[in-house]
């Protein structure tokens, strides 16, 4: 039997979820005789595969690229995961919000330069006017809650995932997995 392909993705947030996954420890040796890892930060694949069976997507939707990104990740994937609670409800990253994105890069850029003060127009992706959770963009078949969700809440419900086991999610979080 081949493995299943997994990709973890990270948008806008500060990849403490990512840091979680790997504090699986040991217990990433037991997933790797599972899956294949096919896109992540922590590997060096560059663009999104074809076929991805688990994404796990961690951040929120603060940019073009971001939408763009996320889009392109449910159409490829048969099962999207959001990790962690900027990718369920936009958490830390949304708090831009009430002063949109202007203000935020006139404070980084301009406020903020000792030197050449300018916005970016290649290297920074144009903002959206509002970040939102992933939801709010493509279907999400699991919701992982958590800033970040433990590296136990991971491993029982990857395990769960991969192996046909009945997934409670509220139990996870209730109990502090």
């Amino acid at each position: 039997m081949s493995k299943l392909k997994l990709a973890t993705v990270w948008l806008d947030g500060c990849s403490g979820c990512h840091m979680s996954f790997l504090d699986m420890d040991e217990r990433l040796i037991e997933l790797a005789e599972l899956v294949d890892v096919v896109y992540s930060p922590i590997v060096d694949t560059k663009e999104f595969p074809d076929k991805v069976d688990i994404a796990l997507v961690e951040g929120a939707v603060a940019s073009v690229d971001d939408e763009k990104k996320i889009r392109k990740i449910r159409a490829h994937s048969k099962l999207l995961i959001a990790m962690g609670d900027c990718a369920i409800t936009g958490n830390v990253p949304s708090m831009r919000n009430p002063m949109g994105p202007e203000a935020i890069l006139d404070r980084a850029y301009i406020e903020n330069a000792s030197a050449q003060p300018q916005i970016p127009c290649v290297v920074v992706p144009k903002l959206l006017q509002v970040v939102r959770p992933i939801h709010e963009f493509v279907k999400v078949d699991v919701f992982l809650p958590g800033c970040p969700p433990s590296a136990d809440t991971f491993h029982i419900a990857l395990t769960a995932l991969l192996t046909g086991a009945p997934l409670d999610i509220p139990a996870l979080t209730r109990f502090g997995a």
